[in-house]
This record gives C-alpha cells, sequence and structure tokens, in this order.
C-alpha cells in the first residue's frame, strides 16, 4: 500500500511516481491519495480522501481511532519500540470519524476504510510533502502522520516506512551537510560542546554556540531592525516567501543584499552586489544527497559559462578575503568531502572511492567497512531496542489561520505543476511548451455561479493584495476551493495572496490555506496579465 497525503507526486515528483505506478501495475499495490483536490495520478488510486485544507491532524487522529476501536494496532511493536502510547490514545480517542467530519471533509466510512487497509496489510508506504509541511502548525501535521506509521507497526522495514519526499535535488544533503540553525553536518546537535570542539579541531576554528535563525525567523529579525544584510544562494526569497508585499519592503530597508545565483532573478535585481554562480548540476563536481538518504556522485560535465565560479570556490574566497579563521584555502570538492567525513560520523565511511563503486550509500556509514543503512529505523526491530524508544506525539486539531468568509468565501491553496518548477529561476529559460502558463483551477460549479468562462480574466483578491490571472475549469477541484502555482510570479505574483503566519518550529508559512475572493476583473482582456 501506497498512501500520498499531501503529495502530488505525479507533478511535483514524476520519477518516483513511475516507481509507484510500476508497484501498483505489477504488485497490485493499493494506492490511496489523500489531497484537498483530485490530483493528477487520483484516477489510479484505489481510494481518493478530500480532506479539508487545515483537516490533516483531524484526519490522522480518526483513523487512529478506527485503529485503536478496532484493536488493529500492532501491540507487540508499540509495548517494545515506543513510549508516549497512553496520552497519545487518550488524544486520539476524541476524534471519533463521525464526529469530525466537519473538519476533516472525508466521509466517516471511507476513515474507516483506509484504517482497516493501513493497519492490517502487511506493508504500507506513507509518503507526505508540502501539503503536510506548508502550514502553520506543519510540524503538529507531520507528528500526525509520523503517530500512525508507529501504531501500525509500518516504519523501519522493506516496504513500509514514513517517506517526506523532498522538493528538490539535494535538499535533504544541505541539511546534512548543516544548513540548519541549530545543527552541525550530520544533524549534531550545535549547543553540545563535545559536538563544536570536534568541528573546531576539524575547521581550525571556534564554532559559535549560539543557535542561528531560520529563514522566517530572519525576516522577523529583519522587520525589527536586527538584521541589516543578507547573503542569499540559490533562493528567490522575494517571490518564493508568503506575503510578496511584506517582504519587497523588508528587502528594500535592508543596508546590504548580496545575491548568487545562477541566473538572475527578481531578489538578484534588487540586491547591491550579485555573485555568478556554478550551480547549475551539470557543472558540478562533488555530491547529491536524495529522498532515502542515498548520497551520489556528481561530476563535472560542462564548463561553467564566463566567469562564472563554484559557489564552494565563492564562498572560499569570500571568507579568505574576509580573513576568517579556519582554512579556508580553495581545494578540490573530493578534499572538502573528506573534511566533512571528519566532523559528521554518519558520513565517515563514505569516501569517494566507496560511492563511484557502490552507486552511492545511505547514511548513517561510519566506518569504510560498513554497507550503508537501507532502513534508518530498523533498529526498532531489534529486541531489545539499541538506543532510544520512538516517540508518540500527540497533536490536536488546529483550524486554518485564515478562514473563509461572505467577504473571501473561498480557499486558495498552492503547489507546483509538471510544466514548470518553484519561481522559474531555473525552468524559464527555454522556449514554453504547450500550457505554460499560470491559471486559476475552479470548478464548473463555482464558474457557473460566478457567471464564469474558461479563459475569462478574475481578480483574486485577499487580504493582502490581488492578482489577475484566467480561470480555467478543472474536475480537481470541488466547491469553494481554487488553486494557484508559484512559478510564474512575473505574470501571477501568487504571494502577494499568501499569509506568512509561520510554524513556531519549523518557520514554514501557511501557503496552503488563504481566504480569498474572486471577481471578474475590471481590465479589458487586452491588457493581458497583472
Amino acid at each position: 500500500m501506497i498512501i500520498l497525503w499531501g503529495s502530488n507526486a505525479r507533478e511535483a515528483h514524476p520519477i518516483m511516481f513511475q516507481h509507484m505506478m510500476r508497484a501498483v501495475r505489477r504488485r497490485d499495490a493499493k494506492l490511496v491519495i489523500v489531497d484537498p483536490r483530485r490530483i493528477s495520478g487520483s484516477e489510479f488510486a484505489t481510494m481518493h480522501l478530500p480532506v479539508r485544507v487545515g483537516g490533516d491532524v483531524a484526519l490522522a487522529n480518526a483513523v487512529a481511532y478506527v485503529i485503536l476501536e478496532e484493536g488493529l494496532e500492532n501491540k507487540e511493536f508499540i509495548g517494545r519500540a515506543t513510549e508516549g502510547f497512553d496520552a497519545y490514545r487518550e488524544t486520539v480517542l476524541r476524534y471519533r470519524p463521525e464526529d469530525v467530519e466537519k473538519e476533516t471533509g472525508v466521509a466517516a466510512a471511507d476513515v474507516r476504510r483506509l484504517a482497516r487497509m493501513y493497519a492490517t496489510l502487511d506493508r504500507a508506504v506513507l509518503c507526505w510533502t508540502l501539503g503536510i509541511t506548508e502550514h502553520h502548525n506543519a510540524v503538529k501535521n507531520v507528528h500526525a502522520l509520523i503517530n500512525l506509521g508507529l501504531l501500525t507497526g509500518h516504519v523501519g522495514r522493506r516496504g513500509s516506512g514514513l517517506a517526506p519526499l523532498r522538493g528538490q535535488n539535494n535538499v535533504q544533503g544541505g541539511g546534512d551537510m548543516g544548513a540548519l540553525p541549530n545543527r552541525l553536518p550530520g544533524f549534531q546537535d550545535i549547543t553540545k560542546p563535545e559536538t563544536r570542539e570536534r568541528a573546531a579541531k576539524v575547521w581550525g576554528a571556534p564554532v559559535p554556540e549560539k543557535v542561528g535563525k531560520h529563514q522566517s525567523a530572519m525576516f522577523e529579525a529583519m522587520a525589527q531592525g536586527e538584521l541589516k544584510a543578507l547573503y542569499v544562494v540559490g533562493e528567490n526569497p522575494l517571490q518564493s516567501e508568503a506575503n510578496q508585499k511584506h517582504v519587497r519592503g523588508l528587502l528594500e530597508n535592508l543596508e546590504f543584499l548580496l545575491a548568487q545565483d545562477i541566473f538572475l532573478n527578481p531578489t538578484g535585481e534588487m540586491a547591491d552586489v550579485v555573485l555568478p554562480a556554478t550551480a547549475s548540476w551539470a557543472e558540478a563536481d562533488g555530491t547529491v544527497t536524495n529522498s532515502e538518504r542515498r548520497v551520489q556522485r556528481v561530476r563535472q560535465a560542462v564548463k561553467p559559462p564566463g566567469e562564472a565560479q563554484d559557489d564552494m570556490w565563492i564562498v572560499e574566497e569570500l571568507a579568505m578575503r574576509m580573513k576568517a579563521p579556519g582554512n579556508w584555502a580553495h581545494r578540490s570538492a573530493e578534499e572538502n568531502w573528506d573534511e566533512l567525513r571528519k566532523v559528521s560520523p554518519m558520513h565517515g565511511g563514505m569516501a569517494y572511492r566507496r560511492l563511484e563503486e557502490l552507486g552511492g550509500l545511505q547514511w548513517p556509514c561510519p566506518t569504510e567497512d560498513h554497507p550503508g543503512t537501507p532502513f534508518l529505523h530498523a533498529r526498532l526491530w531489534e529486541s531489545p531496542v539499541v538506543g532510544p524508544r520512538a516517540p508518540f506525539v500527540p497533536a490536536d486539531h488546529e483550524s486554518t489561520a485564515e478562514e473563509t468568509d461572505a467577504q473571501y468565501p473561498f480557499m486558495l491553496t498552492t503547489g507546483r505543476r509538471l510544466e514548470d518548477f518553484n519561481t522559474g529561476v531555473q525552468s524559464r529559460h527555454y522556449a514554453a511548451p504547450r500550457g505554460h502558463y499560470e491559471r486559476l483551477d475552479m470548478c464548473s460549479e463555482d464558474m457557473q455561479r460566478l457567471g464564469l468562462s474558461e479563459g475569462d480574466l478574475v481578480e483574486v483578491s485577499s487580504r493582502r493584495g490581488h492578482v489577475v490571472v484566467p480561470v480555467e475549469e478543472s474536475d480537481k477541484m470541488h466547491r469553494g476551493l481554487v488553486f494557484l502555482s508559484l512559478n510564474h510570479p512575473d505574470e501571477v505574483a501568487t504571494n502577494l495572496l499568501t499569509l506568512d503566519a509561520t510554524d513556531p518550529q519549523s518557520g514554514t508559512a501557511e501557503f496552503k490555506a488563504t481566504a480569498v475572493r474572486i471577481e471578474r476583473a475590471k481590465v479589458a482582456a487586452e491588457e493581458g496579465i497583472r
């Protein structure tokens, strides 16, 4: 069984989705889609549960309610490998499917069917992406899904697991390398003296013990006047952050903005200095890490254009010119990787030689005779369990940060489309394919009620801004729900609409739930899209 929960994998992860379809077609795997929209791929699904935007915790808890009510939980696994079960049980027993249909948007009979399938099938994988994490209660959403895996024992075994699909190539690798405000490479806690001492010894420079700020916290610091300069590498926050008008004002008020990227994007156009980089994967040498923690080699295939330099070279050069402490001399990607292996124990056994011979290794891989770790949580099946037990973390339903009302009666949710990528920095530099434009997806019932025809320009307004966009009839949508992507910010700046309410732990904004009003645009069609 494969559950795609808040994950439009056919469009956002098309290669991964093909592997899923192979399991459906060749091995008769059950595919279940949990999403407010009837997304691409729903036609192949055994079930589609149209969860209400923001109703994921309530739905996950309702599924758990049925599993507990019918005694389908994995009692042996729970007793041996987990902790906190009693508090979790007490929470979910308040979520009887029939009582929370309004919060979930899903018929109780379908919740019960999903629960029985998930709990009784031998192997099940639960996948999620931004439909779960781009909410003001993102961490609660994730915990609610992890709890289901622990309740049934669908973790740490071949064919069973919890799988957050990464949204871009090497997103996993970025976190692994320490691109997190509270972690050193290998997810080591920066507040622990022993981890700082190990890194300092290798780097030849002290490591600050202060926890840094994640991206949302940086913008909050800008608003307070505490952060006055920003160095942006391979990112386009002007267009990717929620509440774009507010973000523009913060960036304009900075004393210094430095942008480093492969193309000049709108954030770079605001910058005081722009550094052209060779972030394109074909121009770089090094490693990438995929969603299953597999570290693989990348080899330079194309010479960088003009005076563009490798990101690593640029950072090293800046550090040397600023006389930063430590060893910043220009070295090869392999030399830098070997330095990382000394800092991060979980990468210790991943020499380039082994990565090339084996086609990649999955961390943790502490020594050069270690085979890597295909199943991260396999230890939970040992008796007794080695190391800490897996914790249940109770989560309660919360309303979306912004609800619909008479003035803003539609709920806008956002996401990706197959034909483009993120804010278009990497994917807009080629001839436009068919369908390469932004449109507002709306169900036929809502279009008829508003007197709209396909292709009409509509003005979509939220409490923060408005955009003009052609409307398109879509059988993916249900009444009261509309959809825009973030792929075409030059024509349709979707993030002028979105809300910057953020999760206090992850810092992720509420991109998936924005109350909007939709009216026929007061512009002539020939004026195009604002």
